[in-house]
C-alpha cells in the first residue's frame, strides 16, 4: 500500500492520496465536535464554554508535541523517495526515540503550568473548573496523540494514507460511544470527554505501529537501527523543531484571539466554539491538501524532481481554490441548521447565530488564502526548508495579536471575530512570497547534482 508519488500524472496522484486523508481528517473533526455536542447537550452550555474555551491550549500543546513528530518523518519521505531504505528504517527508529523524549518533556510542562495559563487567558471563573479538568486530561494524554501522528505520518511518508484513515475511523467510532459512557453514564463531564479522546487516540496510535510492524516489516527498524545518530538526528530536528515552532507559535495567536473572545462572556464562548467547529468540519480539505502535499514534496525532492515540485504547486492551488469556493458556500448555508446540533431550541439558536455569524463571514471570505498556507508552506517542509514556514507562523501570531487586542481595548466582539481571516490573508501572501524565494534555491541544488 506504498505510493510513489515521482511519476504518473499528478493532480490524480495528488487527488487520490488526499481523499483518504480528507476523509479522516473529517472523522477526527466529528470525534472531537461529537466531545463538544453532548457536553453542551448533557452537561450545559458553561460545560461547553469550557472546552471551547480550552481549545487553543489544546492546539498549542497537541501542535507542538506533534509539528516535532511529523517533522521527523520528513527524512523518512525523503529517504524513500531516494530508495535508501537502510536510512529509511534507521529514520523511523530515531524519530521514535526523538518522540518520546518530546513527550515527556511536553507533559512535564504542560501539566505543571495549565492553571497559570487558563488565568492568563482570561478564563471566566464560572467554566474554570470545568476547563482545568478538560485540558489536564487532555495533557497527561499528550502521548496518545504524538505517536498516532507519527505512525500515521510514517504511513504517509512512503504514499500510504488509506491504513491511517481505516484506524481513525474505528477510532472515531470508539471515541463517539466512550463518549456516551462516561459522559451521560458515567457523569463525567468534561473529564469523562477528555478521557474518550485520550483513549480513542491511544488506540489509534498502538493500531498504526502494529500495522507497521506486521504488514511493512521492512520498514520496522532492526536492532542496530535502535540509537540517536547526530546525522539523523540533526536533520530530524532541523526540520521538526521549526515545524513545532511554527504551530506553536500560531497556536498562540489563537490563544491571544481566545483571551479576547473569552472577555464577552460564555455566552459568547459557547457560540464561538460551535462556529469554529462547523467551519473546522467544512475546511478539512485544506490540512489534507497540506498532509498530502508534505509526502508529495518529501518524495519528489529526494528523488530531485524539481519539475514536479512546480507542477504540485500549479495543480494542488487549482484543486483548492475549487475547494475554497464551494466550502464558502457551504459554510454560511449550514451555519444556521448545523448550530441545533449544539442548542437545544430555537431560541437558543436565535441567542448564540448573532455571536457566530460575524466569526463565519469573515472566514470564508478568506478561505483562498488559507489553502494557499497550507500548500507553500507543506511544500518547503517537504524539502526540509523550516525556517521560513516557521515565520509565516510568526506572521500569524502578530496578525492575530493586533486585532485581538484591538478588540479587547475597544470592546468590539466583530475584531476578534476577524483574527483567523486577518490571519489568514497576510499569511497566505507571505508564505508564497516565501516559496519564490526558495524554489531557485532548490533548483539550484538540484542542477548542483546532476552536474555532480
Amino acid at each position: 500500500m506504498k505510493s510513489d508519488m515521482t511519476k504518473g500524472s499528478i493532480a490524480p496522484i495528488l487527488i487520490k492520496f488526499m481523499l483518504p486523508l480528507f476523509v479522516g481528517n473529517l472523522f477526527q473533526q466529528f470525534y472531537n465536535m461529537v466531545d463538544t455536542l453532548i457536553v453542551g447537550r448533557y452537561v450545559g452550555e458553561e460545560a461547553l464554554a469550557a472546552v471551547g474555551a480550552t481549545g487553543t491550549i489544546m492546539f498549542l500543546i497537541l501542535g507542538f508535541a506533534n509539528g516535532l513528530a511529523t517533522g521527523f518523518t520528513v527524512l523518512t519521505s525523503q529517504c524513500y523517495g531516494a530508495h535508501d531504505e537502510n536510512r529509511l528504517r534507521h529514520s523511523i527508529a530515531n524519530g521514535i526515540i526523538l518522540a518520546v523524549i518530546v513527550t515527556v518533556i511536553t507533559t512535564f510542562i504542560s501539566v505543571i503550568s495549565m492553571r497559570s495559563i487558563l488565568h492568563i487567558m482570561n478564563t471566566p471563573e464560572n467554566i474554570f473548573d470545568y476547563s482545568y479538568s478538560y485540558i489536564i486530561t487532555i495533557s497527561y494524554g499528550i502521548f496518545a496523540s504524538v505517536f498516532y501522528n507519527l505512525g500515521a505520518s510514517i504511513l504517509r511518508a512512503v504514499g500510504n494514507s488509506k491504513v491511517p484513515l481505516y484506524f481513525l475511523i474505528l477510532s472515531a467510532c470508539l471515541n463517539v460511544l466512550l463518549d456516551f459512557v462516561c459522559i451521560v453514564g458515567l457523569d463525567l463531564k468534561t473529564f469523562g470527554a477528555a478521557l474518550a479522546t485520550v483513549i480513542a487516540q491511544g488506540i489509534s496510535a498502538v493500531l498504526c505501529f502494529i500495522y507497521i510492524f506486521k504488514k511493512q516489516h521492512s520498514m520496522w527498524p532492526t536492532k542496530s537501527d535502535w540509537h540517536l545518530d547526530s546525522k539523523d538526528t540533526n536533520h530530524q530536528l532541523r526540520v521538526g523543531v521549526p515545524m513545532a515552532l511554527q504551530f506553536a507559535i500560531t497556536a498562540s495567536g489563537t490563544m491571544i484571539m481566545q483571551a479576547a473572545i473569552n472577555l464577552f462572556g460564555s455566552t459568547a464562548v459557547a457560540s464561538f466554539t460551535a462556529a469554529s467547529k462547523i467551519q473546522s468540519l467544512i475546511t478539512q480539505g485544506m490540512p489534507s491538501m497540506g498532509q498530502t502535499i508534505a509526502a508529495y514534496a518529501g518524495q519528489n525532492y529526494g528523488a530531485g524532481r524539481f519539475d514536479r515540485l512546480k507542477d504540485g504547486i500549479k495543480n494542488s492551488m487549482i484543486i483548492m481554490t475549487i475547494y475554497s469556493l464551494v466550502a464558502a458556500v457551504l459554510s454560511l448555508t449550514l451555519l444556521e441548521p448545523a448550530m441545533y446540533l449544539f442548542f437545544d431550541s430555537a431560541q437558543e439558536v436565535a441567542d448564540h447565530l448573532p455571536w457566530a455569524l460575524p466569526y463565519i463571514r469573515f472566514c470564508a471570505i478568506c478561505y483562498i488564502p488559507l489553502s494557499a498556507i497550507f500548500i507553500f508552506r507543506n511544500m518547503m517542509q517537504g524539502c526540509g526548508f523550516g525556517f521560513l514556514p516557521m515565520m509565516g507562523g510568526v506572521v500569524e501570531l502578530v496578525s492575530r495579536a493586533v486585532m485581538a487586542v484591538l478588540s479587547m481595548k475597544l470592546m468590539v466582539y466583530e475584531l476578534a471575530s476577524a483574527c483567523d481571516p486577518a490571519a489568514w490573508l497576510t499569511t497566505g501572501i507571505f508564505t508564497f512570497v516565501a516559496w519564490l524565494y526558495v524554489a531557485p534555491k532548490i533548483e539550484k541544488m538540484f542542477a548542483g547534482r546532476q552536474k555532480a
